[in-house]
């Protein structure tokens, strides 16, 4: 039987490219509250660490029994666990996350604790054998070492050091050489193991992100608060300005971005 002939396709018309102040005005006005990045869907792009934390966090969870998630965030990763220990609980201090973390975790029966990402957590000696973070703002050795069980573990994946800083020097400038080594591994581990928690495993990554509009910097920027302190549209209108030309001409804003995997055992 002969092939029908294809039917020809109307051509679409040229995208009309978005213009700097309707790029920025919509991504100045969506919310950022929760740790979804989705909405970059299109408009950024990083490379995923090759530890897979996801499925590496699945596997603990489901042979622990009691389990911590720290900083929580709006709870994204700790609800993607298929099987959950029998007393899983998380903290979160930032309010505008709360809402959300509560949304996902408390029909999968997690207690949600609010309060302040700072010492002491609310909780008795030794009662978790397993304590987890995704991208902690600061780690406390000594509580996690505390609240630990003997034998329990920690399983975090962390920001590492210099994480984007392509994108905070050019627009706070150069940074000095304690602002770029911040986040260090090597850090990490000695101030573990001087908790008394012994690293089992430590890996790094240098991964590779693109902003391929004006509009992805600047709700990366709205979200993650601490890359540029004080950030504001109207205060680095400017620069942003510029940035949005020189994707326009050169393509997407590249940057590194780097994660480390720790896992340490209450010894």
């Amino acid at each position: 039987m002969p092939t029908p002939p294809r039917t020809p396709r109307t051509p679409h018309a040229p995208r009309t490219p978005r213009t700097f102040d309707e790029l920025i005005a919509e991504a100045a006005a969506v919310s950022v509250d929760g740790w979804d990045f989705s909405w970059l869907d299109g408009r950024a792009t990083e490379e995923r660490p090759p530890w897979g934390y996801a499925r590496a966090l699945a596997a603990r969870m489901a042979s622990a029994r009691t389990a911590l998630d720290i900083q929580t965030g709006g709870g994204e990763v700790l609800a993607s666990v298929p099987v959950l220990p029998p007393l899983t609980v998380a903290t979160e201090g930032w309010p505008p996350n709360l809402a959300a973390a509560g949304a996902r975790l408390r029909p999968r029966g997690v207690a949600l604790v609010a309060g302040p990402d700072e010492p002491p957590l609310p909780f008795a000696d030794g009662v978790f054998d397993l304590v987890v973070s995704r991208h902690p703002v600061r780690v406390w050795w000594d509580e996690i070492a505390r609240v630990l069980a003997p034998g329990g573990r920690y399983f975090s994946q962390e920001v590492g050091p210099a994480s984007v800083f392509e994108l905070v020097e050019y627009f706070l400038g150069p940074q000095p050489a304690e602002a770029r080594a911040a986040r260090d591994p090597g850090r990490a581990v000695a101030a573990a193991e001087a908790a008394g928690l012994e690293v089992v495993d430590l890996r790094t990554a240098a991964l590779r992100t693109e902003f391929l509009d004006i509009g992805a910097v600047v709700y990366f920027l709205r979200k993650v608060v601490w890359m540029v302190p004080g950030f504001t549209v109207a205060g680095y209108r400017d620069r942003l300005a510029e940035l949005h030309r020189r994707i326009g001409t050169e393509g997407p804003f590249v940057a590194t971005t780097t994660r480390f995997l720790i896992e340490a055992v209450r010894r």
